[in-house]
C-alpha cells in the first residue's frame, strides 16, 4: 500500500549523514519525497561513524568513537519500515546481555539484565528482599512513565509549552515525573549502590541525579527494561545499513560536500552553496548541524532569555588492545568512591578527582571487530565542557596516562601495555567536529530545555532541524526520533506507521 499524498515539497535537502541525518532521509523518501544528503565528511556517520585501524600485528580493528550502547530497537526498525523494508535485511542486532556490570571502589559489583526475575533474584542476592521488592515497584513505574511519555512528551513535535496541557501532563506531575531523579530511585532503592546504577543514566541527559528530573528515570527504562544490544560490525554498521537502505530507496549522497552558505527570501531558504560551488535549490531543507551552528549556518541566531547550559564533555579513548579478557562483559561501568564529588567537579569546571567511568569491550559481542587474540576497546571518562578553563592542548598526554592508570587500577591488566591502536578524543576534539562547548552530548536536559523549551526544529516556512541540540534530545534513540519528527514537521505523520515504540 502506498503512502497517501500530503501536500509539501517534492525535494528536500538533508545537510548531514548522521543518524538524525539519515533518519529523516529514510521518512522523506517513504512519504515519496526526493531527497539528497549533503555530508561534510566521506561517509555516513557523524558521531557514530567510528574508525578501522591496523594492528602492526596484521589485521585491523573496528572502532567505536561516539555511541557505544544501543537500546530501543524499534526506532532503528521504524526507519525501515517507512521504506518498506525489514531492518534483518541490512542490520544484524545482537542482544547485550549482561547489559552492563556495575563494579564498586569496595570490590563489590552487579551484573544488570532486562530479565526482570533474574534481576530481582541478584538484587535480592546483592542488597536483600526488601531492595529486590524495591526493584520491582521501579520497574512497574519506569514503565508507566515511559509509556505515558513516549507518545505525549517524548515523540511529537511542539508549537508552544501549552502544548503540554492536558491529561498526560495531570498524570505525569501525578506520578512524580517533575521531581527530582536521585531522591526517587532513594525511595525504591535502600542500598546506594543501588541508587548509583539507577539514577547515573542522569549523565547522558547532562545533569547531576540530584538536579535531573525524574521523567529521565525512562533512560533505565530504556537499558535496564528493554534491554541493551550491538549492532554486528560495530556501531557504525548502524548508520551504513540506513544509508544503503536509504539509497536503495532512492536518497542521493554527497560526501566531502561541507554546506558554506544558504540563500534565503523572505521566510524560505531557495538556495544551498557547497564548499565546491555546487548550489543546490531545494523545496525544503533539514539541519542536522550540531547547535547553535545550525543557526550559525542559517544565519537565523536563537533568541533566548537565559544563556544554554551545556552537558558535561568526556575523553574517550578507542583502542585496540593485544590481549583478551574472557571474564568481561561488554559494558563495565567503574564507580568510584565518591559519588557527588564527581558531579560537583563536573559542574564546577574540574576534572573527576575519584573517577566514575565506563569500559566496554566490543569484541566481547562481536570478536571479528579485532585480530584473533585481540580486543576492541572503548573507555570513557566524563569531564568538563570547554567552558570550563582547562587546557586540552596541555591535558591531552597527561590527562591519558591517568586514564589508564585508572583503567588498569580497576583490573584491566595488560590494557595500557598492550594498546597497538588507538583514537583518543577530548573536549577539545569534539570542538574541532563542530560540537559546541566541546561536548558531544549536546544541550544540557535541565527543565528549561526539555521538551517545548528546547531549541525548536523549525525555522522560517521550508527549514527543519534535527539532531541531539532541538527536540526530543541526546542519544542513539532520540536523534533517530528527531529525524523522523523533523520529516513530519515537512510532510506530515506517516498514517501506516506502526506505533510499536510504545506498546
Amino acid at each position: 500500500m502506498s503512502r497517501p499524498a500530503h501536500p509539501g515539497p517534492g525535494h528536500v535537502l538533508v545537510v548531514g549523514a548522521g543518524l538524525s541525518g539519515l533518519s529523516a532521509a529514510m521518512h522523506l523518501a517513504g512519504a515519496g519525497r526526493r531527497v539528497t544528503v549533503l555530508e561534510r565528511g566521506p561517509g555516513p556517520g557523524g558521531r557514530a561513524a567510528g574508525v578501522e585501524l591496523p594492528s602492526p600485528g596484521g589485521g585491523s580493528y573496528r572502532l567505536d568513537t561516539g555511541p557505544t550502547v544501543l537500546t530501543m530497537p524499534d526506532l532503528v526498525a521504524d526507519c525501515f519500515d517507512a521504506i518498506g523494508e525489514p531492518m534483518e535485511r541490512w542490520l544484524t542486532l545482537r542482544r547485550v546481555d549482561p547489559a552492563y556490570r556495575a563494579q564498586f571502589a569496595d570490590g563489590t559489583g552487579l551484573s544488570m539484565t532486562s530479565d526482570p526475575e533474574a534481576m530481582a533474584q541478584r538484587i535480592r542476592d546483592f542488597a536483600g528482599p526488601a531492595d529486590a521488592a524495591g526493584y520491582e515497584r521501579y520497574v512497574d513505574f519506569v514503565t508507566r512513565l515511559y509509556r505515558l511519555q513516549i507518545g505525549e512528551f517524548i515523540d511529537r513535535n511542539f508549537d508552544s509549552p501549552l502544548d503540554l496541557l492536558g491529561p498526560s501532563l495531570a498524570r505525569l506531575v501525578a506520578m512524580g515525573g517533575f521531581r527530582r531523579l536521585a531522591p526517587t530511585v532513594a525511595r525504591y532503592f535502600r542500598d546506594e549502590r543501588l541508587q548509583r546504577i539507577f539514577s547515573f543514566q542522569a549523565l547522558y541527559a547532562g545533569v547531576s541525579p540530584q538536579r535531573a528530573l525524574a521523567i529521565y528515570a525512562v533512560i533505565s527504562y530504556m537499558d535496564l527494561v528493554e534491554g541493551v544490544f550491538y549492532p554486528v560490525g560495530g556501531m557504525s554498521a548502524l548508520p551504513q545499513a540506513m544509508e544503503a537502505a536509504a539509497r536503495s530507496a532512492g536518497v542521493e549522497f554527497h560526501y566531502d560536500a561541507e554546506v558554506t552558505s544558504v540563500q534565503w527570501s523572505g521566510d524560505r531558504v531557495t538556495a544551498v552553496t557547497t564548499a565546491d560551488g555546487t548550489m543546490h535549490q531545494p523545496d525544503a531543507v533539514v539541519v542536522t548541524v550540531d547547535l547553535p551552528g545550525a543557526r550559525e549556518l542559517l544565519r537565523r541566531p536563537e533568541r533566548r532569555l537565559v544563556r544554554p547550559r551545556w552537558s558535561p564533555s568526556c575523553v574517550v579513548l578507542a583502542a585496540g588492545v593485544t590481549r583478551t579478557w574472557q571474564d568481561r562483559p561488554h559494558h563495565t561501568m567503574h564507580f568510584g568512591h565518591a559519588w557527588s564529588e564527581v558531579f560537583d567537579d563536573l559542574d564546577h569546571g574540574r576534572l573527576m578527582r575519584d573517577p566514575s567511568f565506563l569500559v566496554s569491550l566490543p569484541s566481547a559481542t562481536d570478536p571479528a571487530l579485532a585480530p584473533p587474540g585481540r580486543s576492541a576497546a572503548y573507555v570513557l571518562f566524563p569531564t568538563p565542557n570547554l567552558t570550563a578553563p582547562l587546557d586540552w592542548d596541555r591535558l591531552r598526554g597527561p590527562y591519558r596516562e591517568q586514564v589508564l592508570e585508572r583503567v588498569e587500577a580497576a583490573g584491566w591488566t595488560g590494557f595500557a601495555d598492550g594498546i597497538d591502536a588507538e583514537v583518543l578524543l577530548t573536549p577539545a576534539d569534539w570542538a574541532a567536529q563542530g560540537m559546541v562547548a566541546g561536548t558531544p552530548f549536546a544541550a544540557a536536559h535541565t527543565f528549561a530545555q526539555t521538551g517545548p523549551f528546547r531549541s525548536p526544529n523549525h525555522i522560517g516556512d521550508n527549514v527543519v532541524l534535527a539532531g541531539s541540540g532541538t527536540v526530543p534530545g541526546v542519544g542513539v534513540p532520540m536523534v533517530l526520533v528527531s529525524g523522523r519528527l523533523a520529516a513530519e514537521r515537512l510532510v506530515g505523520a506517516d498514517p501506516r506507521r506502526r506505533s510499536r515504540a510504545w506498546r
